[in-house]
């Protein structure tokens, strides 16, 4: 983070604690993920393995199976299900990289770097195909559905952002109906199976669903602050990379709000040409540090990071569950790539 953006005060657990209630079943998830990647084709496991060891943090699956504890599951359905979300979010880093032109994922060549743009869309095909059938082997329809809804959400989501590529008059209210799509309601989803999974009041299934959402909101514009503030080495992705593939995001869209009219003219010709000389990319840092551009998107994030904890903390008693969520929230806003 930039010394202007103050993270959380108190201290925040490292990941690895936070998920502490929940270590074994993601380590059986990364052998459920890997298993249904077996194939004849030889080039499935080893794309996939290259994939998978391409790292990730495993949020989205943790919320579930943390979501379904704290609903009182204990069975292999929450495993499954946390498998089919990995499935999906891969699958959509894999296509969004290609669409992106993005060389590099985590510090690693993204797939279509190393494999080319034919074979990793059909890669990403084959993840979305394969986590629908894995969804399948379950009873629980209303689980299917809801994982249909947002795969379809996500890729919704992805065709309206492409439609405002290289568009800087982007408004914060169409740039939150990218991120809700693209990202608030995978993890609405994944909270909400917990639910569906084990037995909570209606008022619980809505309080997981809003924690879920309100995180995702929180993750996202993290993500775009880190876009301006990382270290390159930490991100493991150019920094800037939003700009030069065309997308404005939160940060920029609150610096054009204040912004004279060369600025302006600056990021449309950035966002335009998919280019930035160091000198241009001074001009925007300033302007967005002068603003306090930055500090207003960390802000928001705040807001519904607290969202989401008051969510859970008035739906549920406390537990281990309950305080890892809640501090998966802390987590989120601390986050440095």
């Amino acid at each position: 983070m930039s010394p202007s953006v103050n993270p959380p005060t108190a201290s925040v657990p490292e990941l690895s604690k936070i998920f502490e209630p929940v270590r074994e079943e993601l380590v059986r998830v990364e052998k459920e993920f890997s298993r249904h990647l077996e194939s004849r084709v030889d080039l499935i496991p080893q794309m996939g393995k290259y994939i998978q060891m391409s790292g990730g943090k495993r949020v989205r699956p943790a919320v579930l199976l943390m979501s379904a504890r704290l609903c009182g599951y204990q069975g292999d359905k929450a495993v499954l299900n946390a498998a089919v979300v990995e499935f999906i979010h891969t699958a959509t880093l894999v296509h969004d990289d290609i669409i992106d032109e993005a060389e590099t994922r985590r510090g690693r060549l993204a797939a279509h770097s190393r494999w080319g743009n034919d074979i990793t869309v059909l890669m990403g095909d084959y993840l979305y195909i394969r986590s629908m059938a894995l969804a399948l082997t379950q009873d629980t329809l209303e689980v299917v559905r809801l994982l249909c809804d947002v795969t379809l959400k996500m890729i919704e989501g992805e065709l309206f952002q492409l439609t405002k590529a290289g568009d800087a008059d982007i408004t914060e209210a169409e740039h939150f109906e990218i991120i809700n799509r693209k990202t608030a309601h995978l993890f609405s989803g994944c909270a909400e199976i917990g639910a569906l999974l084990g037995k909570c009041t209606m008022a619980q299934q809505e309080a997981l669903r809003a924690y879920g959402f309100n995180l995702g909101l929180a993750f996202q514009i993290i993500d775009d602050v880190l876009d301006y503030t990382a270290d390159e080495r930490a991100l493991g992705k150019p920094i800037g990379g939003d700009l030069r593939e065309g997308k404005v995001t939160l940060p920029v869209i609150f610096m054009l709000q204040r912004a004279d009219d060369s600025t302006r003219a600056l990021v449309r010709e950035v966002v335009t040409t998919r280019q930035v000389t160091p000198e241009a990319w001074k001009v925007i840092k300033d302007q967005l540090i002068r603003h306090g551009a930055v500090d207003q998107a960390y802000q928001r994030s705040v807001a519904y990071a607290e969202d989401a904890k008051r969510a859970l903390i008035g739906a549920f008693p406390p537990s281990v569950e309950r305080e890892s969520l809640v501090s998966l929230c802390d987590y989120v806003l601390s986050r440095d790539r």
